[in-house]
């Protein structure tokens, strides 16, 4: 007889099911450091993560309950992993931040990492040479200037800058305050009298020596100084070369000193935020709503301000802010060069920055709660984090509202509206010289620029805009619809061509022949007097034209979509036509043509167009150019 009890359903955890060979993989792990990848039924990467404890870690996946979470849904959807071990927690950071960039997964919080900041530059003094007047070389005489690249040991690198608003503002400081040069060496080498930049009092016009070089330089190292946030030392070392000049009666040298201190005074009095303690400060503000997410970075280089910079995350769902932060700090500051104090929004793991500390080689301050000068940046940053991302979920919610409008005036039903797909053709040529084809994509509401294709037409009559399109769409949709049909790729659910009635056939029989679905083709046909607003969609399946109103939604998103295809394929054929008229090669390709030759050969004949119309008598002509070489220019160029 049984009872009660034993005839009792044991109670459901509602854990998802996961395969034995899996769990065993899980038990199987070692407690050491690494990194792990999960994938789903089809194997596509779901999750990149990283541990301390490779076996506590993972396990703590598959022993709690994630329900209704962003975590349950990954975890729902695991038939498989892979692990790596590797020597530290460290090594681990950087190989996860690897891994994500490679295999961006759908459930890691990604940031954009093509972004590049800007740097200020100060060139160091090389060469002490003068020409026949007695000028000193440029090489002599450092220089200011706005940079973007990798940094080297060879001159002085100020920053990263949040913007490149930011970088010539502290430029304009330093044309002010100690009027350094800007100018490039070309233009300092060629100098016989002071420019106007000397005139406005911006620069002490040490191209022609108006300045000695020991002053000059005694200004170059005051703007490092004041860079780096020493002020104090730099107004005590102003104030006593200001006493020196005038114990000698060098008092026009001792005014000039005090202009200086005065214009030095000024712009750090209008600098509403500065401090004498932090120099290098990042400030980091993560507000999440909406189902988005906006980290903003404020940036405190040398004791100055310096501004903020947005960054907008994908694959953030209903996300925690403490998650968008720390995906922030490992992914952003592997590529970046962090400052030695971070202040947070929220409190971020201390074994991730300790790892990072490890990683980077310096030791990371991390301020969560932070008082005073401190707190008032915090508060800016979530202020100014706030602002933007509500302008964000304000444009997408008009990109939504269009691609709406423009799907019922279509009387489209797509499966998924975030999902709308729309791809659009134009051709472009002069005189049918350097023909090509552009075809750019609009999806989840915006273009997206990595997507765009430009296709060189070749082999039709120059100037046929009709067999150029048929090229191009058998070229872009014929393996396509091969792949839609296996199942492969999504097919758009709207191809756009900037053409009326002819084009549109021409299209349709390529779709035909493709066995396409023609419903989805649309001519986007010039109104009368081609005026912009008076467009008119033309339909290959044989509906009457639409013509949409001026301020229609559905029209705005048309005109944008067409306008950002004829712009890709007209920067495109330039390019090419560019290259057709002065050769396959450029100057940069031709071997024996270094930098400074190719600098004389510039100058000498105007630019490229110039060198290629030149002839070899004349490249003769140029400093350093051999006949051999000059022959070898030619045949390059021609």
């Amino acid at each position: 007889m049984t009872t009660a009890t034993e005839n009792a359903e044991p109670p459901k955890d509602n854990k998802p099911d996961f395969p034995a060979e899996l769990l065993s993989q899980v038990a199987a792990l070692p407690s050491l450091p690494g990194v792990y990848r999960y994938f789903d039924a089809e194997g596509q990467v779901l999750y990149v993560g990283k541990a301390n404890h490779l076996k506590k870690r993972v396990s703590s996946y598959f022993q709690k309950t994630h329900d209704g979470t962003r975590i349950g849904h990954m975890v729902s959807k695991i038939a498989r992993m892979e692990t790596t071990v590797v020597r530290s927690e460290a090594e681990a950071l950087l190989l996860e931040n690897n891994l994500i960039k490679t295999l961006k997964p759908r459930y890691n919080i990604l940031f954009r990492d093509d972004k590049s900041y800007p740097y200020l530059k100060i060139t160091r003094a090389k060469s002490a040479e003068v020409d026949s007047l007695g000028h000193p070389s440029p090489k002599a005489i450092s220089r200011v200037v706005y940079y973007r690249g990798a940094v080297d040991r060879q001159h002085d690198y100020f920053g990263p800058y949040p913007s490149v608003w930011a970088v010539r503002e502290a430029i304009q400081l330093l044309q002010k305050v100690f009027r350094l040069r800007t100018c490039e060496d070309t233009v300092f080498r060629n100098r016989t009298r002071p420019c106007l930049l000397h005139q406005i009092k911006r620069c002490s016009a040490p191209c022609v020596g108006m300045v000695s070089e020991q002053d000059y330089q005694q200004d170059v190292q005051n703007a490092c100084e004041l860079l780096s946030g020493r002020t104090r030392e730099v107004m005590k070392a102003l104030e006593s070369r200001m006493m020196a000049h005038a114990e000698v009666l060098e008092f026009e040298a001792a005014a000039d000193v005090r202009n200086q201190i005065n214009a030095l005074s000024k712009v750090l009095h209008q600098q509403s935020v500065d401090s004498v303690d932090d120099r290098d400060v990042d400030i980091l503000a993560v507000l999440v709503q909406g189902g988005k997410a906006c980290v903003n970075l404020a940036m405190v280089r040398g004791g100055r301000h310096l501004g903020d910079s947005p960054y907008f995350p994908t694959h953030v769902d209903n996300a925690e802010p403490v998650e968008v932060l720390e995906a922030f700090i490992s992914q952003h500051y592997l590529e970046i060069a962090a400052p030695p104090t971070l202040i947070t929004s929220h409190a971020v793991d201390k074994t991730l920055v300790s790892a990072l500390s490890e990683q980077i080689g310096i030791k990371l301050h991390v301020i969560h709660q932070p008082r005073e000068q401190r707190k008032a940046w915090l508060e800016m940053a979530q202020q100014n984090a706030a602002i933007k991302l509500a302008r964000l979920l304000a444009e997408e919610g008009s990109q939504q509202s269009r691609t709406r409008a423009l799907i019922d005036a279509l009387d489209l039903a797509p499966e998924d509206i975030d999902s709308f797909l729309i791809e659009c053709f134009d051709i472009s040529h002069t005189a049918g010289e350097a023909t090509q084809a552009s075809c750019v994509v609009f999806h989840h509401h915006q273009m997206q620029a990595a997507q765009y294709r430009r296709y060189n037409i070749e082999g039709i009559t120059g100037g046929d805009d009709y067999a150029a399109m048929r090229q191009v769409l058998t070229r872009r949709y014929s393996k396509l619809a091969e792949a839609v049909r296996a199942g492969e790729a999504k097919f758009p659910d709207l191809v756009l061509i900037d053409g009326g009635k002819g084009q549109i056939s021409m299209a349709k029989s390529v779709f035909e022949a493709l066995d396409l679905d023609v419903s989805r083709l649309v001519g986007v046909e010039k109104g009368e007097g081609r005026k912009v607003g008076l467009e008119e969609l033309v339909f290959a399946d044989g509906r009457p034209k639409l013509t949409l109103s001026q301020d229609s939604s559905a029209l705005m998103l048309v005109a944008q979509i067409r306008d950002e295809a004829h712009r890709f394929a007209i920067t495109g054929m330039r390019a090419k036509r560019a290259k057709v008229r002065t050769g396959s090669s450029s100057l940069e390709d031709i071997p024996g043509v270094g930098p400074r030759k190719r600098a004389k050969l510039l100058q000498r004949f105007g630019g490229v167009r110039g060198v290629a119309d030149a002839s070899v008598q004349d490249l003769c002509t140029v400093e350093g150019i051999s006949l051999e070489l000059a022959q070898a220019i030619y045949a390059a160029l021609h």
